[in-house]
C-alpha cells in the first residue's frame, strides 16, 4: 500500500471520528469562544476541541509530522508530512444549526508552507449526511456514504449553463468586489450558490452537485483537502493574482470551465 493511501485511509478514519464529536457537541449546546477577523468570523468551543482530537489522533499515529490547524497554528514535525486541518469548516453555519459543516484533514509533503507543500492526500467529512471525500494523490477521489463507495468526476459538460458555489470574506471592505465578481460570472452561470463551507463545496465540485466553485481569500485550511479531491476527480484548480486586500482567487471545476471563470473575473482580481 503506497504512503499516499496509507494517510488517505487515516484522514479519513480521523475524520470520521473528528466528525462524530462534533455532532455530539453541536446536540449539546454550542458556546462560542471568541471572534477572530471580525464579529462574524467565530470559534466556538467546538472547534478547539475538535482540533485537539484530530492532533492527538494524528500524533498518536504519525508522531514526527508536522501540523498546522486553523485554531492552534502551525508546528514543524521531523518527518516530510504535515497535517492541514480545519476542524469545523462553516463554524457560523455549525452554530445556527445549519447542517453545512464539515471536518477538513488534508496531508500535504513539503512543511507547513502553504507555499512550498504539495497536497498528497485528504479528507472531507460531512457528518450531518454522513458522508465522507477521500483522495489520494494519483489514486483519484471516492465518496463513501450509505449508499457506498462512488469513484468521483467533475462535471464537464453545462447545457443550461454552469452551477456554481462561491463564498465573501468576513472584512465588510472586500463585499463590493465579491459581488462585483458574481456579476460578472453570472452570464455563464445556471445559478450561483453561497453554502459558507469552502471544504464542502470543493467536495461538491467532485462529486457533480456543482459544476464550479470560486472564492478570493481562502486559507490553506480550507482548500488543503477540497482541491486535492478536485483534482483527483479530474477537476483543475485555478489561482489567480491578489486584489488589493491581498486575497488570492482560487477557482475549481472542469478545465474548460475554470478557464472561463478565470477569463470573466481576472480583470478585477489585481485592481479593484
Amino acid at each position: 500500500m503506497s504512503l499516499e493511501i496509507q494517510l488517505r485511509d487515516l484522514a479519513r478514519d480521523v475524520a470520521i471520528e473528528a466528525g462524530e464529536l462534533a455532532v455530539r457537541r453541536r446536540s449539546e449546546g454550542v458556546s462560542i469562544a471568541e471572534s477572530k477577523s471580525s464579529v462574524a468570523d467565530i470559534v466556538t468551543e467546538a472547534d478547539r476541541e475538535v482540533e485537539t482530537l484530530i492532533r492527538g489522533l494524528l500524533l498518536a499515529a504519525r508522531p514526527g509530522d508536522g501540523f498546522l490547524g486553523e485554531e492552534s497554528g502551525h508546528e514543524e514535525g521531523t518527518t516530510d508530512v504535515a497535517w492541514v486541518v480545519d476542524p469545523i469548516d462553516g463554524t457560523v453555519n455549525y452554530a445556527y444549526g445549519i447542517p453545512q459543516y464539515a471536518v477538513s484533514i488534508a496531508a500535504a509533503r513539503g512543511g507547513t508552507d502553504p507555499l512550498a507543500w504539495t497536497a498528497i492526500a485528504g479528507a472531507v467529512r460531512h457528518p450531518a449526511f454522513d458522508e465522507t471525500f477521500s483522495a489520494a494523490r494519483g489514486e483519484g477521489a471516492v465518496l463513501d456514504s450509505l449508499d457506498g463507495s462512488t469513484r468521483l468526476a467533475v462535471n464537464t459538460e453545462f447545457p443550461a449553463g454552469a452551477l456554481l458555489a462561491t463564498g465573501f470574506g468576513y472584512d465588510k471592505a472586500t463585499h463590493d468586489a465579491d459581488i462585483d465578481t458574481v456579476r460578472r460570472v453570472m452570464p455563464i452561470a445556471r445559478d450561483v450558490r453561497r453554502a459558507g463551507a469552502a471544504a464542502l463545496d470543493f467536495a461538491h465540485v467532485a462529486a457533480g452537485r456543482l459544476d464550479g466553485y470560486f472564492e478570493r481569500g481562502l486559507k490553506p485550511w480550507d482548500r488543503a483537502a477540497g482541491a486535492l479531491i478536485v483534482q483527483e476527480a479530474g477537476g483543475r484548480i485555478l489561482d489567480l493574482p491578489a486584489d488589493r486586500h491581498g486575497r488570492i482567487m482560487t477557482i475549481a471545476g472542469d478545465a474548460e470551465l475554470v478557464s472561463r471563470i478565470g477569463d470573466r473575473v481576472s480583470g478585477i482580481t489585481a485592481d479593484e
